[in-house]
């Protein structure tokens, strides 16, 4: 998946710069996810449930490891599709063929569209593919699933949201290196999107993009990411105080190349909200450590929280 630098770096410029890893047999619950909306949490149609991603994102895990490509994201493509075809939702797609270190692979991202009337835009992205680990059976429950569903659960929630800008959500393909971590390998659906979105002029309508990443580790801890924009990463900071969440959103900077990251660089505010400390000594990441009983309702819930009070910032 993403990687943390050893030093700050340049956003511009971290071509070639040391990077790190960060940080799985899942608890699979046997048979094919349903295709309809989980149920357990009774709250306001408005009130972003933790315990309702929970189990988006266990649903979206029973499917197994979900590498790009793989017979196992195409059902979760469905899955997800589904889900957003029961929201008042404009559901668009972006096929693109990525010419990978193994093979070309076809790859697609996701988008619902969540219309408003000032002309501007506010994206919420994460990704829904798995790393491919021969030999491993990774299914990435935080790195992967903890994103897909936390944002089948804010498609939830946006319909009865009032907002002046659009909302789109992404669900990225190819976020995870196919072989091994570089500019070329790995991010292939944000950079996809971001160059396209250039192309149609997209990017000049985005107020801000958020990016969610591994935000359901039971012991939260959600990056200082520098190379996110200052401006937008002191708003989510604050709202996190507000909240009574400023424990869990660190104070010492650090430096991770994730999905924002084309869209830093093409100019548009962006932060990315990730925990990168999983596990002792992040021991969790990429292993098939990463299961469900990691993970914790309450966490999603912070940070859906916080990403909401955010949108209705950014709308004022």
């Amino acid at each position: 998946m993403i990687r943390r630098l050893v030093a700050l770096v340049a956003v511009l410029g971290f071509a070639g710069a040391a990077k790190q890893p960060r940080r799985g047999q899942p608890g699979p619950d046997g048979g094919q996810p349903g295709l309809s909306t989980p149920g357990q949490a009774k709250q306001s149609p408005r009130e972003f449930s933790g315990a309702t991603a929970l189990e988006y994102t266990r649903k979206a895990v029973a499917f197994g490891p979900r590498p790009s490509g793989s017979p196992a994201i195409g059902k979760l493509q469905a899955y997800i599709r589904s889900e957003l075809k029961l929201r008042a939702c404009e559901v668009t797609e972006d096929v693109f063929r990525a010419s990978t270190p193994l093979r070309p692979i076809e790859m697609r991202n996701i988008l619902a569209r969540f219309a408003g009337s000032s002309g501007r835009a506010v994206a919420i992205t994460g990704h829904y593919d798995t790393k491919m680990m021969p030999g491993a059976f990774f299914v990435g429950a935080n790195d992967g699933g903890s994103s897909t569903g936390f944002l089948l659960e804010m498609a939830r929630v946006l319909p009865s949201l009032p907002h002046k800008n659009d909302i789109v959500l992404v669900f990225f393909d190819g976020e995870e290196a196919v072989a091994q971590w570089s500019e070329t390998d790995g991010t292939y659906g944000s950079r996809h999107l971001a160059e396209r979105w250039a192309l149609d002029g997209t990017l000049r309508r985005l107020k801000a993009l958020i990016n969610v990443d591994m935000i359901g580790d039971r012991d939260l801890d959600i990056a200082n990411e520098e190379n996110s924009s200052r401006e937008l990463r002191q708003t989510i900071w604050a709202i996190a105080g507000r909240l009574g969440f400023g424990s869990s959103f660190l104070t010492q900077p650090s430096a991770i190349l994730d999905d924002h990251i084309p869209f830093v660089q093409a100019g548009v505010e962006a932060a990315d909200l990730i925990d990168f400390d999983y596990g002792p000594n992040h021991s969790y990441w990429h292993t098939d450590r990463d299961t469900m009983d990691k993970l914790s309702a309450q966490s999603l819930d912070k940070v859906g929280r916080v990403v909401v009070e955010t949108v209705k910032e950014l709308d004022r």
